[in-house]
């Protein structure tokens, strides 16, 4: 690992003077506690200072602007500087300022735009500012580039920062603040601003009918308070392309209109009515409708989308069968079907999708097998939610006759990238959401909630690169598939909930990756597979509603017939009849057990005096009754006689 050390030897005073200086990555006075180099002091001819990504602590070094009126380029981005902003004096040079991922506090210099009057690209973000944003960020006539995300800003957006504007603003991201107020509400013009993210603030209001001639290609108001109709400029505007509104209140239809969007995600709001036909799905890669109330079936329009890589439509009151078009649509990676009323069998053309690593068709009324070609989805081959740089492509080179800077500037990893891709998939019995790159090695298959029948395909088996398998709550008949156990890169199986048969298959126990596991009521019997590798982290929940299993670690022992003997005999051999009985054994056992019977009784008689009067008075009766019985038999044939001769 590359490092540098500034402090030795102590009190060292260079003999020269820097324009610029590069030590980004570096790992900057490591064995001095990460300080900042103490010889920058003396430098006062400075243009460029990249100090970034390199933990240095101690307080910010506000000086470096102040000893150096020619600097135009600071950046000590991913650092550990705690402290506040302070400018001293005016500096009409500097053009871009990174003071981003630091520990700073306090407020935004109330008249930045005073100390700073030329600055291009400013980036305070992911620090711990609070307080409002000044007005006379406002004023910046130069301003290309503004983040300030990822704070603690409070109070409303200054109207001069994104209405009416007249300069060209590559990029203005306030997202991850405690910002309010209806700052889309009204009617004005958002010229000039190419991508605007206001997300996960406090913002109220309704989207005001706005003009745009053009500039906007990416808004982001996801995570807000918005209310009110999506008004038809969206759809209208010619250039934008990212369009996020997800989690608002927002209600009404979604407006038809020409604006090919490449990313739509309207989800989590209170959007209704059947989902828009019209809709411009030439170059759309991912669309996000889950969680409104729209109803209807599918529309037919979306066997155009054939560049579209994420199709969400989940969380709705969709109905009708599941289209076979969609095998059609082969880059598609991510399809989420979820709770909706979609009715009829799984199509086998879903089976063409190979692409597809994520398929969530849960809590629907599907019915029929579950098709064994789906071991054909295998995944992508390739990165497909990688973040790409949007913003600085477009900004202007500060340097013409420096390629130094401007190779610094495309290779830096402070870039404004565009929107990340957001799914929500069910994990480990968890509704988990899933965001950007790791969306490249996640996969799963959710059927559940069905009304799936017949028996699981062994060739589910061959989806080795799948992470999660959800087949809970059907109607699943036949044992659970011995092929399961090539499944290596399994975290999370839930079979539970069908009527499953058979035993656990102990194969099962070599999926080393394997932390959540369910086959709870079924009908599954036999001893459950030992507790070893990661089974021995699975409790009776797992097992629960099986009468028939046993073992640990459920508290059904498992019973083992008693061991046979057989006589050595060879000639009688190990194939006795079941009458083939020891003579002797069998009438000395029957003459032992009368015997222990009889002196019991002879022993309670004797013991007992009111049982032995009562014995002798039943043998007294007894003994009469035969008598008499005996006697009337012997005379009445004589009677009979006599009576016959008379």
């Amino acid at each position: 690992m590359f490092e540098i050390e500034t402090e030795e030897p102590t009190g060292w005073i260079p003999m020269f003077q820097l324009k610029v200086l590069v030590l980004s990555n570096c790992n900057i006075n490591r064995a001095k506690g990460n300080v900042f180099p103490s010889f920058l002091v003396k430098q006062r001819n400075l243009r460029v200072l990249d100090m970034s990504h390199n933990s240095m602590k101690g307080q910010l070094p506000n000086w470096v602007i102040k000893h150096n009126p020619m600097l135009e380029v600071l950046i000590l981005r991913n650092n550990l500087f705690h402290g506040t902003i302070m400018l001293f004096h005016t500096n009409h040079n500097i053009r871009l300022l990174d003071l981003s991922g630091n520990l700073l506090t306090g407020v935004i210099p109330k008249f930045i735009q005073r100390f700073l009057p030329g600055i291009s690209h400013l980036d305070l973000s992911s620090n711990s500012l609070d307080g409002v944003i000044p007005s006379s960020i406002g004023d910046m006539s130069e301003l290309n580039v503004l983040d300030l995300s990822n704070n603690k800003l409070s109070g409303e957006v200054p109207s001069r920062l994104i209405a009416n504007n007249s300069r060209l603003l590559y990029t203005v991201k306030l997202s991850n603040n405690k910002l309010h107020g209806e700052v889309l509400s009204g009617n004005f013009s958002l010229d000039g601003i190419w991508n605007l993210h206001l997300d996960n603030n406090n913002f109220t209001g309704n989207i005001g009918n706005l003009a745009i001639t053009g500039s906007l290609g990416l808004l982001d108001i996801s995570n807000n308070f918005f209310t009110g109709l999506i008004p038809s400029w969206i759809s209208n505007v010619s250039i934008i392309s990212e369009l996020v509104l997800r989690n608002n209140s927002l209600e009404g239809p979604f407006p038809c209109g020409t604006t090919s969007f490449t990313f739509l995600d309207i989800s989590e709001n209170l959007l209704s009515g059947p989902i828009p036909s019209c809709l411009n799905t030439r170059r759309l890669e991912h669309l996000h409708l889950g969680s409104n109330s729209f109803t209807g079936p599918i529309p037919d329009s979306f066997r155009n989308m054939t560049k579209v890589l994420t199709l969400d439509i989940s969380n709705n009151y969709l109905s009708g069968e599941i289209p076979s078009f969609f095998g059609k649509l082969s880059n598609l990676i991510i399809l989420l079907l979820r709770e909706n009323n979609l009715m009829g069998s799984i199509p086998k053309q879903l089976c063409q999708l190979t692409n597809v690593s994520l398929l969530d068709l849960s809590n629907n009324s599907l019915s029929g097998s579950i098709p064994s070609c789906l071991h054909n989805i295998t995944g992508p081959s390739y990165q497909a939610f990688v973040q790409e740089s949007t913003a600085l492509s477009h900004a202007p080179s500060f340097y013409s006759y420096r390629g130094f800077i401007t190779k610094m500037q495309d290779t830096d990893d402070n870039q404004f990238y565009s929107q990340q891709d957001e799914v929500q998939f069910t994990t480990k019995s968890l509704h988990l959401t899933y965001k950007g790159v790791i969306l490249d090695i996640m996969s799963g298959l959710d059927l559940s909630c069905n009304k799936l029948t017949g028996e699981i395909p062994e060739e589910l088996g061959l989806l080795t690169q799948i992470r999660v398998l959800n087949l809970s709550h059907n109607v699943l008949t036949g044992p659970i598939p011995v092929k399961l156990s090539n499944l290596t890169n399994i975290e999370s199986l839930d079979l539970s909930s069908n009527h499953l048969t058979g035993k656990v298959p102990p194969e099962l126990t070599k999926l080393n990756s394997l932390s959540s596991f369910n086959v709870s009521f079924n009908n599954l019997s036999g001893k459950l597979p030992e507790m070893t590798a990661q089974f021995s982290t699975f409790t009776k929940e797992s097992y629960e509603g099986n009468a028939l299993l046993c073992g640990l670690p459920l508290e059904n022992k498992c019973t083992t017939d008693p061991q046979r003997t057989y006589p050595s005999n060879n000639e009688e051999g190990t194939h006795k009849k079941w009458y083939n009985v020891d003579m002797v054994s069998f009438y000395g056992s029957c003459g032992s057990t009368w015997l222990v019977f009889m002196s019991g009784f002879a022993a309670l008689l004797y013991i007992n005096p009111y049982w032995r009067r009562k014995w002798l008075d039943l043998v007294e009766e007894i003994t009469f009754t035969c008598y008499y019985f005996l006697l009337d038999a012997v005379r009445r044939p004589s009677v009979l006689l006599r009576n016959y001769d008379l």
